[in-house]
């Protein structure tokens, strides 16, 4: 499959910062699949297995520095070989991470050059307003706009007042339902779609994420699984990152699911995602109001007057807690990080 950069979702921005690199020898290409330090990569000239350059693998001081699926990279084309050389990543426009599963404060890039963020929940036992929560608030801290897809319509009897109870947790965000086995509401997602942007699925294993892909690129591009009728929950079908061109043009990445979604910092996203909460501490009685027992404080009285939920107001407190821990925690390996980049430094000087 070959297209021109402007399908891609090539733009004016990635031009000039294309021209001030001055690579006359590389073309431009978006990553499409990543294999283990491999990459398939889509260009004018067609599709190529690709794998970095030394140059930037001793560059890169963490796994952020390599490329991802959605990037866009700078290659040299080994003709006749179907296979590339990746010298450089493009500066990302909008970059979804959470931290790395376990205990080590890494952080992981899921999705990456997306314009719309589809949060897929299915209506079903694994239904979660604070995950959905989670989800918008990294969304908002990406760059990209959040939409919440609440799937599996066809088997939910209250979709309605579940679509309010997303409404009310996520103020502000759109959000659909939808069944991508009977397609009922999928005519909703259609202004997302256009030629040029690029949309990511997140969501937990078995939220129905394959089986949407499946249905827009009208398709069976995807396997699709059941789920385990004691919990609803998946078992992984979608096992790596892969971006797909769906027929009106749009980038679509397809992603695994996740089961846990932790936080790396996020202070944009948490003033975002939470802003009706901000507005209500600025007309505080006190600049430094704790929303505890002051006198005057405007957040307290909203929670008693029923302008704001008890249970959102308590999930913004939990987030905040993670956020300043996982703050911390990143500050203390961006200090390790950096010691190491100067040793690295030191050691290309000695050379």
């Amino acid at each position: 499959m070959i297209l021109n950069n402007k399908q891609f979702g090539w733009s004016e921005q990635r031009q000039q910062e294309w021209e001030q690199l001055q690579l006359d020898e590389c073309i431009p290409g978006r990553v499409v699949l990543e294999h283990k330090r491999m990459y398939r990569v889509m260009t004018t000239e067609g599709e190529l297995l690709s794998e970095v350059s030394g140059k930037l693998a001793f560059d890169s001081i963490e796994r952020t520095d390599y490329p991802a699926v959605g990037d866009w990279v700078a290659v040299t084309v080994r003709k006749g070989e179907g296979k590339a050389i990746i010298h450089a990543v493009l500066t990302r426009s909008s970059q979804f991470s959470r931290k790395a599963a376990g205990y080590t404060y890494e952080e992981q890039l899921v999705a990456v050059n997306v314009d719309t963020l589809f949060i897929v929940t299915a209506l079903t036992k694994d239904f979660n307003p604070r995950r959905i929560e989670r989800y918008v608030l990294l969304a908002y801290e990406s760059g990209a706009s959040p939409v919440v897809l609440l799937s599996k319509l066809d088997l939910c009897s209250e979709a309605e007042e579940l679509v309010k109870e997303v409404e009310v947790a996520c103020p502000g965000v759109p959000v659909h339902a939808i069944s991508a086995l009977t397609g009922e509401g999928m005519e909703q997602l259609s202004d997302y779609l256009t030629q040029g942007k690029t949309v990511a699925l997140l969501g937990s294993s078995g939220a129905g994420k394959s089986s949407i892909t499946n249905a827009l690129m009208s398709e069976d591009v995807q396997k699709v699984k059941e789920t385990r009728s004691s919990d609803d929950r998946g078992k992984h079908t979608t096992t790596h990152r892969e971006l797909f061109w769906l027929p009106s043009g749009t980038g679509l990445i397809d992603t695994p699911g996740m089961r846990e979604i932790q936080l790396l910092g996020a202070e944009e996203g948490m003033e975002q995602s939470y802003n009706d909460i901000y507005q209500l501490a600025e007309e505080c009685r006190f600049n430094d109001c704790a929303h505890n027992q002051e006198p005057g404080c405007r957040v307290q009285e909203a929670i008693e007057l029923g302008e704001l939920s008890e249970q959102r107001y308590q999930g913004y407190l939990k987030l905040l807690r993670e956020q300043a821990y996982a703050k911390r925690q990143v500050d203390k390996r961006a200090m390790i990080q950096e010691k190491k980049r100067w040793k690295q430094i030191t050691k290309s000087q000695r050379k």
